[in-house]
């Protein structure tokens, strides 16, 4: 007997997230979807809203930096008996300083949470799909991940570890079936994050100058059904209205 699908998701926050819109498309596909964060009462809300639109979740708290955390949310899925179509790296985090006010508590902090724990998931991820020899393992890059600049080079550094990371583990493992794909957001998110840290921002762009989360969790979706005779391994997506 087939295994029921899943999806793994972690770095899911508010309702109004990424990491939530990426859950609610999943379980709109027919995934029973697994989410994962530090907050249980944002992750209750997120899977309270799954469920009332008629889709399957599991919330699980879990800390991505930690590799026990890590090890139990995938151990999980397995109890459970699920096959993981999809794994989703959606941490990110950011904390804005020049460089010589950046002391090394807060550069290994950015590190762990943006590269560590991506490998911590990864590889949990690729031991839980090679036997399928099938599953689409994404990380959620940011324009950083190209391109350092002040006041972020702390963030960047370690976003160009986890697009590393990531062509690294797309090289090794597409042979086995799995599909490895770096998204670089090149541009704010409409969320409630960017909307209570930075409302002047997000007014002066306009509601066509921020990426819509509906829009890219659909592109998510589409990388996700592509043929292996032509993958995707890495891509970004800009609101039109945005310079590069």
């Amino acid at each position: 007997m087939e295994q029921p699908c899943s999806a793994v998701i972690i770095g899911v926050g508010p309702q109004q997230g990424l990491g939530a819109t990426l859950a609610s498309t999943f379980s709109a596909q027919g995934l029973h979807v697994f989410i994962a964060g530090r907050s249980e009462e944002k992750l209750q809300r997120v899977a309270d809203t799954i469920r009332q639109a008629g889709g399957t979740v599991s919330a699980i708290v879990a800390d991505a930096t930690v590799e026990h955390d890590v090890a139990d949310l995938f151990g999980t899925v397995q109890q459970q008996g699920y096959r993981i179509d999809i794994a989703a790296y959606n941490v990110d985090s950011n904390i804005p300083a020049p460089l010589l006010e950046t002391d090394p508590e807060t550069f290994t902090t950015l590190w762990q949470q943006n590269c560590l724990g991506a490998f911590l998931f990864g590889k949990a991820a690729v031991n839980a799909m090679k036997s399928n020899r099938r599953g689409t393992l994404f990380f959620t890059g940011a324009t950083a991940s190209l391109r350092a600049k002040p006041p972020f080079t702390a963030f960047a550094a370690a976003k160009a570890g986890l697009r590393a990371l990531a062509q690294g583990m797309a090289r090794e493992f597409s042979p086995q079936g799995i599909h490895v794909v770096h998204v670089v957001i090149d541009g704010v998110i409409d969320g409630e994050r960017a909307r209570n840290q930075f409302p002047d921002y997000v007014k002066a762009k306009g509601v066509e100058g921020l990426l819509k989360r509906e829009a890219i969790a659909q592109t998510y979706w589409a990388i996700h059904q592509q043929h292996p005779s032509a993958w995707t391994h890495e891509l970004d997506l800009r609101p039109f209205k945005e310079p590069f």
